[in-house]
């Protein structure tokens, strides 16, 4: 039986990315053959080469709100660091309080200079989780963006200059934690080229929880429970995805956020997909059937994380950590801002 140890591997410190290259489609791209097991060292700017006219990248939409928040608590003038995680209702937020010790039921904290936004933790929750509720004049995410800092993950050290360089080239829907790294590949230039190759781009949301990246701390990975995140696929996005694969086209997942909306709609609708919208905690792992997928570009990601099982349970455990001992032995860069896997 498999265990969380399974899918581990080593990744020496210096081949984590800390920084986004200058041309977002000069990443380098592995491509993994899933039909004969053959690896090809490309760039992403060539992804086209891999695809045909009728298939469909579905992307998600989604753009990363400035979530990390610096306040203090007006009583004591003690100083917290609050990340926003998931709007649960109305002003209401599930946010991860640093030092959480400091922030219980009852405490109100002051965000800015002139404190012009206002919280009040009115929860607690494991892992040094709360409830917070925000006041404020005005617009919400008008106010965050004066505030709040982008929400790079803890691995990433070097200071981001351009705060755009962490939002995909279509991002639209504000509400993420953590970006849909998969995407961040792509420029303006080369979705034209998609589109002009006759392949579709077809959009969705899922809103992307820190709760995605959190290690599975128990032996029996099946055991783990994930976050839940809010998704959202529309009519005419479904309609289309329909009809691509009636056509024989491929449906190509851009990112693991992408794989999971359309799995966790098609699991509840018998294989089909409808305009739907709501949480998901879907766990995909070795054994999963997939029923819309065909196709997935996806970053690498950190060791025995649910995210490098989803990407076994694509293809196979065993020959997904062959690929990473590859792309680490070839020098790829890894994580959010590193290089690209396409497995087809």
């Amino acid at each position: 039986m498999l265990t969380t140890k399974d899918f581990e591997y080593d990744l020496p410190e210096e081949l984590i990315a800390q920084t986004p290259l200058k041309d977002r489609s000069s990443s380098r791209l592995l491509v993994v053959n899933r039909q004969n097991d053959e690896l090809k060292d490309t760039h992403f700017e060539h992804i086209l080469d891999y695809l045909n006219p009728g298939d469909a990248l579905v992307v998600n939409e989604t753009r990363v709100i400035p979530a990390r928040i610096f306040g203090v608590k007006p009583d004591t003038g003690g100083h917290l660091e609050v990340l926003l995680l998931t709007n649960t209702e109305g002003d209401k937020w599930e946010c991860l309080v640093k030092h959480a010790k400091r922030a219980k039921v009852g405490t109100v904290i002051h965000f800015g200079d002139d404190a012009r936004l206002k919280a009040t933790v009115i929860e607690e929750l494991t892992h040094g989780g709360r409830i917070i509720e925000f006041s404020y004049e005005g617009v919400f995410l008008e106010v965050l963006e004066s505030l709040g800092e982008m929400p790079l993950p803890p691995y990433i050290k070097e200071r981001l200059e351009e705060a755009d360089r962490y939002q995909t080239v279509y991002a639209k829907q504000n509400g993420s934690a953590a970006a849909p790294t998969a995407g961040l590949h792509f420029t303006p230039e080369l979705l034209e080229k998609v589109k002009a190759k006759g392949i579709q781009l077809i959009p969705l949301v899922l809103h992307v929880g820190l709760g995605t990246f959190r290690p599975v701390s128990v032996e029996n990975f099946e055991d783990h429970e994930m976050h839940s995140e809010y998704y959202q696929l529309s009519e005419e996005s479904a309609a289309s995805i329909n009809k691509v694969k009636a056509n024989g086209g491929k449906v190509v997942a851009v990112g693991t956020t992408s794989v999971r909306t359309l799995e966790t709609i098609a699991t509840d609708n018998d294989g089909e997909l409808v305009a739907s919208s709501g949480w998901t905690s879907i766990f995909i792992s070795p054994g999963y059937e997939f029923k819309v997928v065909d196709a997935l570009i996806t970053n690498f990601h950190l060791p025995a994380s649910t995210l490098v099982m989803l990407v076994s349970a694509f293809y196979n455990r065993e020959s997904v950590l062959a690929a990473y001992e590859h792309a680490v032995s070839e020098r790829y860069r890894f994580f959010s801002f590193g290089d690209a896997m396409l497995l087809i």
